[in-house]
């Protein structure tokens, strides 16, 4: 027998996350894929909020 709650707690499926840019080690920087720094496209900083990457620490956002 399932509980009833479970049936809402969890998603039904994970949805596909395609992020539009990726991180480049060699410039330390989030990357578009024609190469700019992906903080120059101002619709995707609309879409996303930052572009802050995880290589860094997680607490703040001045790595």
């Amino acid at each position: 027998m399932r509980p009833f709650t479970l049936n809402y707690a969890f998603p039904r499926s994970i949805p596909t996350v395609v992020t539009p840019y990726r991180f480049d080690e060699s410039l330390q920087l989030n990357v578009l894929p024609d190469g700019r720094p992906a903080i120059s496209d101002p619709d995707l900083l609309l879409a996303v909020g930052t572009t802050a990457s995880t290589a860094g620490s997680k607490t703040h956002f001045d790595d």
